[in-house]
C-alpha cells in the first residue's frame, strides 16, 4: 500500500510538473516583463515547496479532513499547511506569468476557501490530537 502511495504521488508531481513546464513554455517565447519573471519564480518555488510538502505528509495525504498522523516535521515544523501556501504561489505565479493582473481578483476568492479548509483540518486534528495538536498550532504559522 505504501509503495502503490509514493507511485501515485509520483505520478501526480510528473503530471502537475509537465502541466507547469507547458504553462512556462508558452510564455516564454517572447521577451518577459518583470511581471512575468516575478510569477515564473513564485510558480517554480511554490511547484518545488508544494511537491516536497505532499511527500513530506506522506500517507497522511488526504482529499478531505482526516486525523491519521499528526506531522510536525520537515515544512510542516514552521508552516502547518504548505501545502495550500504554495499551491497558492503555483496559481499566482501562473496568474502573473500569464501577464493577466486582473485575474488576480479571481485569485482573492481561494483565499477564503484556503482558510476555510485549513480550520477545518484543524478541528478535525485538534479534536483527534488534542494538547499535542495545540503545542504545535501554537509554534506555526497558518
Amino acid at each position: 500500500m505504501k509503495d502503490s502511495r509514493f507511485a501515485v504521488n509520483i505520478l501526480l508531481t510528473i503530471l502537475v510538473g509537465v502541466a507547469l513546464w507547458m504553462t512556462l513554455r508558452k510564455f516564454f517565447a517572447g521577451p518577459w516583463n518583470p511581471m512575468q519573471i516575478l510569477g515564473a519564480c513564485l510558480l517554480v518555488v511554490g511547484f518545488v515547496f508544494w511537491t516536497l510538502a505532499r511527500f513530506q505528509l506522506g500517507a497522511s495525504l488526504t482529499v478531505s479532513a482526516r486525523a491519521k498522523k499528526l506531522v510536525t516535521r520537515g515544512l510542516y515544523s514552521k508552516i502547518r499547511n504548505p501545502i495550500y501556501v504554495f499551491g497558492s504561489c503555483v496559481i499566482a505565479g501562473i496568474i502573473l506569468l500569464s501577464a493577466r493582473p486582473l485575474w488576480l481578483l479571481l485569485f482573492v476568492l481561494v483565499i477564503p476557501l484556503q482558510i476555510w479548509r485549513a480550520k477545518k483540518e484543524s478541528s478535525v486534528l485538534e479534536s483527534a490530537f488534542g494538547d499535542e495538536y495545540r503545542s504545535y498550532r501554537a509554534k506555526t504559522w497558518f
